[in-house]
């Protein structure tokens, strides 16, 4: 079993190009299985000797641990994508997960942000003084202007940069790439975080090193931790909880803000599939999720507003109700 699971994750990793990330949850999953099979003998028996019913088992092991249902559909998809790489390879003749359903998950809706409230956290990143403030804020305006992925906005080289057209290159899942507007006010944000950013570029080399709107690095990460290196994904979600939390405003994520993106675009009326392309979705089933949200805002605007709504009360904002 070890041996097999070795032999996806390197799959994962070469052939798909999945990220760092994913690989990482990948591992995690395959391991808890690993560890359920030790409690049921004490050498995890061959692939081809794993059945449906052991996969039941798992599952009831990950209940009796308290795993949301979320978790243990996650990692029945992950042992349904390990055997069906397994069964392509000839080393099982079926895929004993196939069959196997999936835990019943309720519809739930990303949270997101009002265009005031993200306007205020990303605001108050432009409270401090120094290269971290700066960092800070263009960081927020970067995720909000773009609705990149937290892995996807690390991922950032300055040659992905395009300020003077407006663009970025982002890098998203299984190295696909795709190209990105960026507002002129993201874009003014990471100009204010090149000026006190002590890496600048060879003036030799770089025709545009002369202009202090253009002058930038040759290359290399855009956002960078206080030793100079790329930063990582786990300090992009400190530091917009952080402001998240300072303002009050409930738990606040690098997706909030994706979530935020999309949402907001979809209100203003841009279209489904300009959405879906923008935020790098292979399917628009995906993006679809973000018609439900904002018909709920136009229903929640309804019931405070219109007079004869029936949820209208003096001095008390009227009850959201749920879209059919």
């Amino acid at each position: 079993m070890e041996t097999a699971i070795r032999a996806f994750l390197t799959y994962l990793d070469v052939e798909r190009g999945a990220s760092r990330e994913t690989i990482r949850g990948y591992t995690s999953d395959l391991r808890q299985f690993v560890a359920f099979l030790k409690t049921v003998t004490d050498v995890p028996p061959e692939p081809a000797m794993i059945d449906a019913s052991l996969v039941r088992r798992f599952l009831v092991w990950l209940a009796e641990r308290r795993d949301k249902k979320s978790s243990q559909a996650r990692k029945l998809a992950t042992l349904r994508s390990l055997f069906k790489f397994l069964r392509r390879r000839g080393n099982v003749s079926s895929n004993p997960v196939a069959n196997v359903r999936s835990p019943r998950l309720g519809q739930r809706l990303p949270r997101v942000l009002t265009k005031d409230e993200a306007g205020r956290v990303i605001e108050s990143s432009g409270c401090g003084e120094g290269t971290c403030a700066a960092r800070d804020q263009a960081i927020l305006e970067t995720l909000y202007s773009t609705g990149a992925r937290v892995s996807e906005l690390v991922g950032v080289n300055w040659s992905d940069l395009s300020l003077d057209e407006g663009m970025v290159r982002l890098k998203g899942k299984g190295k696909k790439e795709r190209l990105v507007p960026i507002g002129c006010v993201a874009i003014e944000a990471i100009r204010d975080y090149l000026a006190v950013t002590p890496v600048r570029a060879n003036p030799a080399t770089d025709k545009d090193a002369a202009s202090p709107l253009n002058v930038k690095p040759a290359d290399g990460p855009v956002f960078r931790n206080n030793r100079g290196g790329r930063l990582s994904v786990r300090s992009v979600e400190r530091i917009v909880r952080r402001y998240g939390d300072r303002l009050q405003v409930g738990t606040v994520t690098p997706h909030t803000f994706r979530h935020s993106y999309a949402t907001h675009l979809l209100d203003e009326g841009a279209d489904l599939r300009v959405i879906q392309e923008m935020l790098g979705h292979a399917s628009l089933a995906t993006t679809q999720k973000y018609t439900h949200l904002a018909t709920d805002r136009l229903m929640e605007v309804y019931d405070q507003a219109h007079p004869r709504s029936g949820n209208v009360k003096a001095g008390k904002p009227a009850t959201p109700r749920k879209s059919p």
